[in-house]
């Protein structure tokens, strides 16, 4: 006789394709984590109001809510992390 084992649920939100084609949109994003990356957003640009370049988003830990602003055009994400895209964190900041 044989038995399935369960594989244990994933740490980041599944991911979905996007209007955009990148790939990297969560389908759901946990409020607390939206709010922490905006936050993190707008403390960025209080520090270093002369900076132009405008990050793609934010790679943010699912357990500690620290994140770091991402610039380049395909973040790397450690498995405890989830990106929001910029287009999720600048409507709240309006």
């Amino acid at each position: 006789m044989y038995s399935l084992q369960q594989s244990p649920p994933l740490a980041n939100p599944p991911m979905s394709s996007s209007a955009e084609g990148n790939g990297l949109l969560p389908t759901l994003l946990n409020p607390a984590l939206l709010k922490s990356a905006r936050q993190i957003y707008r403390t960025y640009y209080e520090v270093h109001p002369e900076d132009v370049q405008r990050p793609i988003g934010i790679a943010i830990s699912t357990k500690t809510h620290r994140g770091k602003l991402i610039f380049g055009d395909r973040p790397v994400l450690l498995p405890n992390e989830c990106f929001i895209p910029l287009n999720q964190i600048e409507p709240g900041l309006h």
